[in-house]
């Protein structure tokens, strides 16, 4: 790798790191999202221009902001418009002093953001949406598959989110105590997509993004922090933690997806799969359970188990009934018909997936092709078998998984010539 290359790698991890943090700390500066995204970006070119050829600063965080901060008051001075604001910014930030981080016991900047842009003034397709975009620092087309909905109606939502705030004069702060409960499940959801996307990459050559899965179990852990009595923020800890437990087992050499079935277990991380499993129990008592805590206890199950035929089915089966009556939503009708064919076989699975064939947030939803192709499969069906894989295939947004899903295709057909 040359100079350069360097160079621009750097910049990339640093804008990683620090991407969120940045925009955040802007926005409560300045109060404006716009500008501050616009020298967010103007920052990172900067860095492209200089850190090539000088290096990397000692505190590449320090530098991005030092230079998007003068670019954003610079931009402001030669706009007359801005000019009176700036004064009262200025002033207004003179008054409250500095800003105190989460080590002082208080949510960082970028969890400010997250409950703006949960606000309630927001229409509630929007909210996460903008969140995920930009201080998550995923690309439209990432939040608009993390949401299951087409990319131009997902540039909508975030375009318009941006003017509401912008509009409404939405507070840049974390919300009063009477304030929590209606605004926390926007929170929570905003975290879980990006864990989601970590989770599962949307596009590119890796199954997952092990960076925005720690990003989002760290936020978790803020907001843990935050609210340590509430039930379903340690639900959503207790699902992170105990689902990115298993990421060392679920790809292979190669980086192709391994099956749960197939996962050498023994790779699983059992501090956090401990620490996941205490934290189900405080997500679970005190009141009744909420969605998050149901998937945690879920996703407990699964870790506890030596296998997937000592798995507890019964029990996760009917823990998802709960779950379809606290959220219900195709998906997660999918993933109960999963665990149905499992406790009572793959015709009884088949079944069930065979009546959510119309639900419009599966067409396109390539778990619901994966699960149908092998039950099919596992039924000696196997025309229609090799028709879902297909199917699987085309819509698979990364190529670990459409590699794994030809090579299954490829081993059905040839098992069926020699039938």
């Amino acid at each position: 790798m040359d100079e350069r290359s360097d160079g621009v790698a750097s910049v990339e991890a640093v804008f990683r790191e620090e991407q969120g943090r940045l925009l955040a700390a802007l926005v409560r500066r300045f109060g404006d999202l716009d500008l501050a995204e616009e020298v967010t970006s103007e920052a990172i070119e900067a860095a492209l221009e200089r850190w090539p050829v000088d290096g990397v600063p000692p505190r590449p965080g320090a530098w991005l902001m030092t230079t998007a901060r003068r670019k954003a008051v610079d931009r402001l001075r030669r706009d007359q418009a801005y000019a009176a604001k700036l004064a009262v910014l200025q002033v207004e930030a003179d008054r409250a002093g500095p800003v105190p981080d989460a080590g002082d016991g208080l949510p960082d900047e970028r969890l400010r953001l997250f409950f703006t842009c949960a606000h309630p003034a927001l229409p509630v397709e929007d909210r996460g949406a903008l969140t995920l975009r930009f201080l998550a620092g995923l690309t439209t087309p990432e939040v608009a598959r993390a949401y299951l909905v087409p990319v131009p109606t997902m540039a909508k939502r975030i375009v318009r989110a941006k003017k509401k705030i912008s509009e409404a004069r939405i507070p840049f702060r974390v919300p009063d105590a009477d304030e929590l409960p209606e605004r926390l499940p926007g929170v929570l959801q905003a975290v879980y997509s990006i864990f989601t996307e970590g989770y599962a990459a949307s596009s590119g050559a890796s199954l997952q993004r092990a960076d925005l899965a720690e990003e989002a179990i760290r936020l978790g852990r803020v907001l843990r922090g935050l609210m340590p009595a509430d039930q379903e923020v340690a639900g959503l800890l207790a699902l992170m933690l105990l689902v990115h437990a298993r990421r060392d087992a679920r790809t292979g050499p190669d980086g192709e997806p391994v099956l749960l079935a197939d996962q050498d277990r023994s790779r699983w991380n059992r501090e956090l799969i401990e620490e996941g499993g205490h934290l189900v129990v405080a997500s679970l008592t005190g009141g009744p359970p909420g969605p998050y805590g149901v998937q945690a206890a879920i996703a407990a199950l699964h870790d506890e188990a030596a296998d997937v035929e000592t798995t507890d089915w019964p029990q996760i089966v009917a823990l998802y009934d709960v779950l379809m009556t606290l959220a219900p939503s195709p998906v997660v009708a999918l993933n109960r018909a999963v665990a149905v064919a499992l406790r009572d076989g793959p015709a009884a699975g088949l079944a069930l997936l065979d009546e959510l064939t119309g639900e419009p947030m599966l067409r396109g939803y390539p778990p619901f092709a994966i699960a149908r192709a092998d039950l099919l499969q596992r039924l000696g069906r196997d025309d229609a078998a090799a028709t879902a894989y297909r199917e699987a295939i085309a819509l698979a947004p990364t190529e670990p998984e459409r590699a794994h899903l030809r090579r299954r295709l490829a081993a059905l057909e040839s098992l069926a010539e020699t039938r």
